[in-house]
């Protein structure tokens, strides 16, 4: 929005060339949205804690997060919120539709999450089971979005590459496409990613600050991916593909930096608000469309590193305790369990770790990953 506006004046202000600049809108944005949550997450907050919006613990947590149950939840709707205004002023929409779908993911998810909230919330206030939106509608709405973001992906394509196609980390000029009459295949792959990589974020959402403080790294990295790839000569250079137009996503991945730093400000331990399905489904959507709009699916193992250890943690421990079930029976299966809780931040927790060491190192990891995935731009 606001490039159009001072597009006009160019002209008559030099200054305002700048705004030609992916890397100067970057960083308006990313500033733009900090700067939005100091100034409307105290008001939320208080808002929130008005009306008792409280979190709800999550059953097999530790006993130590039992004194949680009072602080407000739904401060997703602060990263929502500080994020989506900054790209809609900053981001270009003429003639690409790269930001307008990773937004339409992540409102989409958010709104999931804030419905889910919700219900939990009405759900406690009337003495009833805290299930929140029945998990079959969830993974309805989860699965539609990703259903209709494939559908859009592989029939309209949004760059020159065929709409059914992917990268590979590591190795140059090699694009995944599926055989003649199997293209449809790419929309199950999509649903499946972004589904997952959603929860995986939901997942992880169980420390102060932690799933923030790992989606700010995550995103910075796609962001910088988003950069080179728009841009004939880098991504020539790095002999990456060209993907016209996706530059303006590095706007929308530092708008949602920006405010996943912000709102650390309020979540670090001890948090005066957690993020709730609200933030972290949307997190997880924005996380997933962005990989599959820079035709970079498999880098999300790399980038999301920490997410697919926490979701495979809780894999194994299910699948582990239900084998076990049923072949030795359920105290045999409670006694001998793959980790002392799932996800596995929850077992280094009861394992002796502070909460904030869990994090920082959990943090470090992350950083780790990002290390990784930003070497694949040399190492191809």
């Amino acid at each position: 929005m606001l490039y159009f506006l001072l597009e006009r004046f160019i002209d008559a202000v030099p200054p305002f060339r700048l705004i030609n600049y992916i890397s100067v809108r970057a960083a308006a944005a990313a500033v733009t949205s900090l700067l939005l949550t100091f100034v409307f997450g105290p008001p939320l907050i208080r808002r929130l804690r008005a009306m008792r919006v409280s979190q709800v613990v999550r059953e097999g947590t530790p006993d130590t997060h039992q004194s949680k149950g009072d602080t407000p939840t739904m401060g997703g709707l602060i990263i929502l919120a500080c994020s989506v205004v900054p790209t809609l002023l900053w981001a270009r929409f003429d003639n690409q539709r790269y930001v307008v779908l990773a937004l339409l993911v992540t409102i989409w998810m958010g709104g999931i999450g804030f419905l889910d909230d919700y219900l939990k919330l009405k759900q406690k206030r009337e003495g009833k089971k805290n299930e929140g939106l029945v998990e079959r509608y969830k993974l309805a709405g989860q699965i539609s979005i990703g259903l209709v973001f494939g559908l859009i992906l592989w029939l309209w394509p949004v760059s020159g590459l065929p709409g059914a196609s992917s990268t590979v980390p590591f190795v140059k000029d090699v694009l995944l496409v599926p055989l003649a009459g199997l293209a449809w295949i790419y929309v199950p792959w999509v649903t499946f990613l972004i589904t997952g990589v959603s929860n995986s974020v939901n997942l992880t959402d169980g420390l102060d600050g932690l799933a923030a403080g790992l989606c700010a790294i995550a995103l910075t990295s796609f962001a910088l991916f988003a950069y080179v790839m728009g841009r004939v000569d880098a991504s020539s250079y790095l002999q990456l593909f060209y993907l016209r137009g996706s530059g303006e996503l590095t706007i929308f991945c530092l708008s949602l930096v920006g405010a996943c730093i912000g709102f650390l400000w309020y979540n670090t331990y001890p948090a005066q608000v957690f993020m709730g399905d609200t933030g972290a489904l949307a997190l997880g959507g924005a996380l997933g469309a962005v990989a599959v709009l820079l035709k970079s699916e498999f880098l999300l193992l790399f980038v999301g590193g920490v997410f697919a250890m926490e979701t495979v943690s809780v894999i194994l421990q299910r699948g582990v305790f239900k084998i076990r079930k049923a072949r030795y029976g359920e105290d045999y299966a409670r006694a001998h369990r793959v980790f002392l809780r799932a996800p596995i931040h929850h077992h280094f927790e009861l394992k002796g770790w502070k909460e904030t060491q869990v994090v920082v190192r959990f943090w470090i990891l992350g950083v780790l990953c990002a290390f990784v995935a930003l070497a694949t731009l040399k190492l191809r």
